[in-house]
């Protein structure tokens, strides 16, 4: 979703961290739509009108929330850069909070688009660690392999099975995408 300018961002920012220091104050169960709005400043039909639902606005947030804050880090090589990455990824993506975030976005996400987004986030970063591998002159996977073969299964195991991740399983999903032959167009 493209970020609203005017006061259409300024709205969205205040609702957002209203629900950030709500949830953080009281906890998930007490949060309610008019104690979002009167900590944001708005009243609560402006809530329902751009969100429609609680859930729906925590999986906004959740989003924003989930969005990458700063490009993959550059290791010199393929192989480094995608293992830290992925490493970072499953860390993030399977501690408590961020288990939450996930869960947030899909509950409150009835046409699949946030969804769409945060699956984006990840493609994006990989595109960037692809790219680099290509402009060092390193054979790379295509992005959808990696999503497939990476991303794909860390999410699958986050949503699904509750025991802990290891930074193990993100070094073989990594070597299991760069060890995958190539597919054809």
């Amino acid at each position: 979703m493209a970020r609203p300018g005017g006061r259409s961002a300024r709205v969205q920012e205040a609702v957002h961290a209203a629900v950030r220091e709500l949830e953080a104050e009281q906890g998930r169960a007490k949060l309610t739509v008019p104690a979002v709005a009167a900590r944001a400043g708005v009243t609560p039909s402006t809530i329902y009108r751009r969100w429609g639902d609680l859930q729906e606005l925590l999986s906004d947030v959740a989003v924003e929330r989930l969005r990458p804050e700063e490009p993959p880090s550059d290791h010199g090589a393929l192989h480094a850069d995608l293992t830290a990455w992925a490493r970072q990824f499953l860390d993030e993506m399977a501690s408590p909070p961020g288990r939450a975030y996930v869960r947030d976005a899909l509950l409150g996400d009835p046409d699949g688009s946030n969804a769409g987004q945060c699956s984006a986030y990840a493609a994006g970063q990989v595109e960037t660690i692809l790219a680099r591998a290509l402009d060092r002159g390193e054979t790379a996977p295509p992005v959808e392999t990696v999503m497939d073969l990476v991303v794909a299964p860390m999410m699958y195991r986050i949503l699904f099975r509750p025991d802990p991740l290891t930074a193990a399983y993100a070094d073989h999903l990594v070597e299991t995408a760069l060890a995958a032959p190539e597919e054809s167009a």
